[in-house]
């Protein structure tokens, strides 16, 4: 092996934004992340919605604008005469 182009690992604390901490070896000394085992969907069996910048609700305030501007289209056609 090539001498002095390995990274060097350290201790390392990881942050979870649920509380959740522990150490593990990295390059860098402290990591914050989103989501860990203990929080995470899949490990836990609980649905959580994970919301990241407001997405969640950026998509429902989409939603519920297409489907005002739909329902005034429907009625601005009104009813069908027929002849």
């Amino acid at each position: 092996m090539k001498a002095g182009i390995h990274p060097h690992y350290i201790p390392c604390t990881v942050k979870c934004s649920c509380g959740n901490t522990f150490v593990t070896r990295a390059t860098k000394p402290e990591l914050r992340v989103e989501l860990c085992s203990e929080c995470h969907p899949f490990y836990t069996g609980k649905q959580k919605l994970v919301d990241t910048g407001g997405r969640v609700e950026r998509f429902q305030r989409r939603a519920a604008k297409m489907e005002a501007a739909r329902k005034a289209a429907a009625a601005s056609k009104g009813p069908k005469k027929k002849g």
